[in-house]
This record gives C-alpha cells, sequence and structure tokens, in this order.
C-alpha cells in the first residue's frame, strides 16, 4: 500500500492517462462529517494533477424538478466534468437515494482498457471486488477519502490512498476550513478531557464522586439541514448541492 508521502513520486510517471470516478453522494456526506465544502474546480486539477485525462465522471442522483440542483450539474458539466445521473427513488420513510454504485463499477470495467490509471473518489466498501477485478486487467488503482469515512478494505486493495483530510486547502472552499480546524480543535479538547476524566476515575478509587467530561459542542455544520427553512429539504444525494454548488462562486 503506497501512502501520502509518496504521491508526488507516483504522478511523476506511473499514472499514464487517468480516468476519475467520483461517488458524489458518497463525498458529499463524507465532507460534510469533516466540516467542509469541496470547490470542485480545485478538486478537479488535485486529482488529475500533470496527468492526461481521459474523463472525470461525477455520479449522482438527481431530481428534476430541483432547479437548484440542475444549475449546480450544468456548472459541473461546463467546467471538465462528465455527470452520470439517476432518478432520486422515494422511500416510505420520505428519504430520497439513488444508488450508482452498479453504474461506477460498470464504467471502471469498460472503460479500462482506454487508460491506465483509474481515481476513484468514495470510502464504500462495496467497491473492493471492482478495484479488484480492474487491476486484474493491468490497471492501477488509486483511492481519494477522507480517513474516517473510507473503508479500510478498500484502502487495502487500492495501489495508492489520497488521505484528503492532508490536502484540505488544496480541495475547498476557503470559508469551510475554519469550520474543519475549529471541528478538529474540538476533538482533541474532547478527548483531552475525556483522558483527564478517565485518570481521576483511576485514581479516585472507591470515591464515587467522579468528575464527569461535559460533552463538546455540537459544530455549527452538524446541525441539521431541516432546521432552515430556507435551505432545501431534499435528503442524501440531492444534499449534495446544498454545499457543492458553492463551487460555483
Amino acid at each position: 500500500m503506497i501512502y501520502d508521502d509518496q504521491i508526488q513520486i507516483m504522478r511523476n510517471g506511473m499514472r499514464g492517462k487517468i480516468t476519475i470516478f467520483i461517488d458524489g453522494n458518497n463525498l458529499f456526506h463524507a465532507a460534510r462529517s469533516v466540516g467542509v465544502e469541496i470547490d470542485y474546480a480545485k478538486f478537479l486539477n488535485f486529482l488529475r494533477g500533470d496527468s492526461p485525462l481521459l474523463r472525470a465522471f461525477f455520479y449522482t442522483g438527481v431530481d428534476e424538478k430541483a432547479e437548484r440542483q440542475q444549475g449546480f450539474l450544468l456548472w459541473m458539466r461546463r467546467n471538465g466534468y462528465r455527470v452520470v445521473e439517476k432518478e432520486l427513488k422515494t422511500y416510505a420513510d420520505g428519504t430520497k437515494k439513488a444508488n450508482l454504485d452498479v453504474e461506477i463499477a460498470v464504467d471502471m470495467l469498460s472503460l479500462a482498457d482506454k487508460y491506465d490509471t483509474a481515481v476513484l473518489v468514495s470510502g464504500d466498501e462495496d467497491f473492493a471486488y471492482a478495484i479488484n477485478a480492474v487491476a486484474y486487467k493491468g490497471v492501477r488503482v488509486e483511492l481519494a477519502g477522507f480517513r474516517s469515512n473510507t473503508s479500510p478494505r478498500l484502502i487495502d486493495v487500492a495501489d495508492q490512498f489520497i488521505e484528503l483530510d492532508a490536502h484540505i486547502d488544496e480541495i475547498t472552499k476557503v470559508d469551510s476550513r475554519h469550520a474543519y480546524h475549529n471541528h478538529n480543535h474540538a476533538q482533541n479538547n474532547q478527548h483531552s478531557q475525556n483522558h483527564h476524566a478517565q485518570n481521576n476515575h483511576t485514581q479516585g478509587g472507591n470515591n464515587h464522586n467522579h468528575a464527569v467530561a461535559p460533552a463538546a459542542p455540537i459544530p455549527a455544520y452538524a446541525v441539521s439541514l431541516d432546521q432552515d427553512d430556507s435551505m432545501m429539504r431534499i435528503r442524501d444525494d440531492e444534499e449534495v448541492v446544498e454545499l457543492s454548488e458553492k463551487a460555483q462562486r
């Protein structure tokens, strides 16, 4: 397994022609979980580097009645992405979803003789078999994702893992970086508080009046989008519009 510190070496000579496959819904939720907004223009440049690009596919569920989403997807098409859409399905609990795992896997395999390196942006363990299948055809596979949202099994089967956490400034909107750093600071404080409370518990013996670490404050980006009436009410795949459309600005 080749990790981030060796990326530049790999990119200088072994990539050849690349094709990028982005699981849009998975990327959106992973980015939101760490409190950042992807700048899709910067993101494409980061993934491509200096390598010749065959295609950059972006897979997402769509609602044709959602004008804001259509505007975002139009921007994506005009800025280097090949958008692959699937209509959202409404489930009994009211959520709307569209699974494009099959489309991604099929495209990776069917185009394997047209490119040298596949760059898969997803943390979904279900792609492990597809990665192996493409590798058997002689293609290198780079996996890009946020560490906390990427399956370890997926990392193990890829030739290279690009840890996006280490490249926040290169792939996100400026405003979202503050939320990311605040999020990490809050996590570190909580870890320190928990460790201190654990030590007090250990040293207290049978004393039941142990200190209890206070809960970390909920970061602003973790508040449900449904609490703001001005925001879109569409969940799952459609939520990608709410943050990613800012990449157009």
